[in-house]
């Protein structure tokens, strides 16, 4: 009988996972598709999406030193059964630009360091195909510079293919500018700098290239003036060839359950992840199958909790994806925005999406562009291709994983006002939940909104409110926090939904509807809008949808009223 496959969660080296008997999400099919596109290819996706394991499995296949292991390692998977011409035939060089690191004085040498070591490790490989004098002259070539022109000379004479593979092309250059600045990242990357002059000495030596990372920033300055790339981020034939589909998912589930490792309902534990880890999508005619790809660690995150405890996780979020975060707000600059692009930040929190250009390319010196920043966002996780309108396109948070994020920026953006107290907050929120007591919570909030110094230099008004109660509503672990949700044919501010599947005794839900008006305007248009209001939160609390997302719970309509930063009136409705 087989033994029960593992789980690959942090795992990215192939052959490790297939003799280890690891379940693997077979991305084998791809290859193919790869060998029918430009021979210098360029792939960017957000971090934990599997690339370094992709990576490894193609330098697996295209290996000749590994081309006797082809049937142990890929014999069950559909390459094997499919096997290209090129199977085998190529001398790999393995780069992994996250390796690099060290202070400004320190790059170039750390640099051709690594690229040394890597290159006699490509050596003892392949020596079997080189010469004696070759070895010997090769080795003592102390620049990572020298020996790769000598390789380039060599493999030409003696008509061997090389294959490139750079996994995080962008790692080491995107700390140098977020901590550096632009002029030293600027000295690295244009002219004669050392990273562009290995770029050049790249093209033309290898056969073929791939390059993996997570922004197309460091590659717009590089190939400035040459091109060096076919980039296939955004090609539909490949939105799925990274993370997994919902089949996918699926198929995994349904395999532990069969081998006795999962119990429980698998389409059940498939729609508590879709909204955590799903709606990835990254070109945008794929929207017409509707191919949204999940996160894939976060899925094994989830499912091993699974196996393990019976139970799914307290934490949907993987704890170990707080570093990316920290990595990402680094360089995103969130700490360094100006005015323009807070606003496109706040938007994108409050509203959930916007209406942008997608750029394909953009270099360092554009990111303080505003237009920019939602397509940084984008090849950085935090939004995705939702939809189109025109020639421009929708780009979404894409579940609430992503959405936590934002709202952590939020928090911390008003926290550096005058602070709220979240111990005592979150003993508030235990109340509204178990107890229906929602007043104490929310005017605890509205308190602190009145009472917080950056909120009242600020421009007043409804969206400002919202952010404000997003930001601290989002810390209430028993709720999903969705603004602008649509309810009835209508978009409410702010449904608290109830996360019934990992805190069931939760008894109460809530429909929140936030007015505002300026002080010059409230004693005249007060009780209008508070009429509106009322009328507006009934409708929504009569669709079909809240009934379903509410789960037996009691829903309280409440509305708030504000004048300024004053909240007037509040009452449940």
């Amino acid at each position: 009988m087989e033994a029960i496959k593992s789980m690959p969660y942090g795992m990215s080296n192939f052959a490790d996972v297939m003799r280890q008997n690891c379940y693997y999400v077979d991305k084998t099919m791809y290859l193919s598709m790869l060998e029918d596109q430009p021979h210098y290819l360029i792939f960017i996706r957000p971090r934990r999406f599997g690339k370094s394991l992709f990576l490894d499995m193609l330098r697996s296949y295209y290996d000749l030193s590994q081309k006797d292991d082809f049937q142990k390692l890929f014999g069950d998977l559909w390459i094997g059964k499919h096997p290209t011409p090129l199977q085998g035939k190529y001398q790999m060089l393995y780069l992994d630009f996250s390796k690099i690191g060290g202070g400004v004085d320190e790059l170039s040498r750390n640099f051709d360091a690594y690229s040394a070591v890597q290159l006699n490790s490509f050596l003892d490989r392949y020596q079997a195909y080189y010469s004696d004098e070759f070895i010997v002259g090769f080795r003592s070539a102390g620049k990572a510079l020298d020996k790769l022109h000598m390789l380039d000379a060599e493999a030409r004479r003696l008509g061997y293919p090389l294959y490139l593979i750079i996994d995080e092309y962008d790692n080491f250059t995107n700390v140098v500018l977020n901590e550096q600045g632009n002029e030293i990242y600027h000295a690295i990357t244009h002219a004669s700098g050392f990273y562009r002059d290995a770029f050049k000495n790249y093209k033309g030596m290898f056969d073929r290239i791939f390059m993996t990372g997570v922004s197309p920033v460091t590659l717009d300055d590089l190939t400035s003036g040459f091109n060096i790339g076919w980039n296939i981020s955004t090609n539909p034939l490949f939105n799925g060839m990274l993370g997994f589909s919902e089949e996918d998912v699926r198929a995994m589930m349904r395999y532990y359950q069969e081998a006795g490792q999962l119990e429980g309902d698998v389409e059940a534990m498939i729609q508590e992840m879709k909204p955590w880890y799903d709606n990835y999508c990254f070109a945008e005619e794929s929207l017409k199958c509707d191919p949204k790809m999940f996160n894939c660690d976060m899925v094994l995150y989830y499912l091993r909790n699974r196996v393990q405890s019976g139970e799914s996780p307290k934490q949907m979020i993987d704890p170990n994806t707080k570093t990316d975060y920290s990595k990402m707000k680094r360089l995103i600059q969130l700490d360094r925005l100006d005015g323009n692009r807070k606003g496109v930040l706040r938007k994108i929190t409050e509203e959930g999406k916007i209406l942008t250009n997608l750029y394909l390319s953009f270099s360092a010196d554009q990111l303080t562009k505003p237009e920019i920043f939602p397509s940084l966002l984008f090849y950085y996780g935090m939004l995705t291709i939702v939809g189109v309108r025109g020639d421009r396109v929708i780009l979404g948070i894409p579940n609430n994983n992503v959405r936590k994020q934002y709202y952590e920026y939020l928090l911390e953006d008003f926290q550096t006002g005058d602070n709220l107290n979240l111990n005592s907050l979150k003993d508030l929120f235990d109340g509204m939940a178990f107890d229906g007591d929602w007043h104490s919570a929310l005017d605890f909030i509205a308190c602190a909104y009145k009472n917080n110094s950056s909120v009242r230099s600020s421009i007043e008004g409804e969206r400002n409110i919202q952010g404000f109660f997003t930001a601290y509503l989002s810390i209430n672990a028993y709720y999903l926090t969705m603004p602008e949700v649509e309810l009835n044919h209508g978009f409410c501010d702010m449904f608290l939904m109830p996360d019934l599947q990992r805190y069931s005794e939760i008894e109460h839900s809530y429909i929140l509807e936030l007015k505002y008006l300026p002080k010059d305007k409230f004693d005249a248009q007060s009780a209008s809008q508070w009429d509106a209001a009322v009328e507006q939160i009934h409708g929504y609390a009569k669709g079909e949808k809240v009934r379903q997302l509410c789960s037996g719970t009691r829903l309280h309509c409440i509305v708030m009223q504000f004048c300024g930063w004053e909240l007037v009136r509040m009452e449940e409705v």
